[in-house]
């Protein structure tokens, strides 16, 4: 490790950025940009852990599934990142920070069969989304638009995952009703 001790930029600081965006207005975008970088974080451990645990008859598929899904999480939350960054932010990185700074929460170290795993997964894509609508909204609001269009591009990709969570705890129509009982 470096014994180098000059910091550069505090984090929870932002400095003037290039974007001509008014001080105050990225102080505030900024910290909705973390909350979203943190949720973003949970919910990518979570659905790792899952990616990691899964078992059963459909395990390969699933396994899978939510490498994708982890993978969309993760390509989200470096964008979201980049833009922090290029405001004159701080993006929030560190594990334990993530974590106190996140509005969702970790389902915890317990492995669940695989329909509870969905459904906890599915509750914090919902809240996510709600969050990030709420920072759109700020976003445009503010006058920053550029941060709505790449905030609503993630939404996107998160509706579209967590609606593919929902097919998943979908009852299985196929089957016959004497087969499962």
């Amino acid at each position: 490790m470096s014994t180098q001790k000059t910091v550069r930029q505090s984090a929870d600081t932002v400095e003037g950025n290039e974007l001509r965006l008014e001080q105050e207005k990225a102080e505030q975008i900024v910290d909705a940009l973390n909350t979203e970088l943190a949720n973003s974080y949970v919910l990518y451990h979570q659905l790792k852990k899952h990616h990691w645990v899964v078992e059963g008859a459909e395990f390969l598929p699933l396994h899978e599934f939510l490498e994708e899904a982890y993978t969309h999480v993760e390509d989200g939350a470096d964008v979201i990142a980049e833009r922090a960054q290029a405001l004159g932010g701080v993006p929030v990185s560190g594990p334990s920070n993530q974590e106190d700074r996140a509005t969702v929460e970790f389902e915890g170290e317990d492995v669940y069969d695989v329909r509870t795993m969905f459904e906890n997964d599915l509750e914090i894509y919902g809240d996510i989304i709600e969050s990030m609508r709420d920072s759109i909204e700020l976003a445009e609001n503010l006058g920053d638009h550029a941060t709505a269009q790449i905030l609503r591009e993630i939404l996107v990709t998160l509706e579209e995952d967590g609606h593919h969570f929902e097919h998943y705890l979908e009852d299985e129509t196929l089957v016959l009703e004497e087969a499962t009982h």
